[in-house]
């Protein structure tokens, strides 16, 4: 079974056209060059679908890294939205 990090660098890599070999947990909008704020919005999108979670506008906000991210997904599935 895929790790949570390993689904959301695979999400990662689809939206950013990035392979996901060259997507780390500290991969931010800094460090790959098609991470905008329209790109960052169809992560959290797709993000949202494959986990079947909401995220708040503070989660999005807090999401600046792959690692962050999938931490934050992993945290949503562990209790309720609220």
């Amino acid at each position: 079974m895929t790790s949570t990090f390993e689904q959301v660098q695979a999400i990662a890599s689809d939206i950013f056209g990035v392979p996901a070999g060259k997507i780390s947990a500290d991969s931010s909008p800094e460090t790959v060059e098609n991470w905008d704020s329209m790109q960052h919005l169809n992560l959290v999108l797709a993000i949202e679908e494959k986990f079947g979670v909401q995220l708040a506008p503070e989660d999005i906000e807090q999401m600046k890294t792959i690692g962050a991210a999938a931490t934050l997904v992993e945290k949503r599935l562990q209790s309720p939205a609220r």
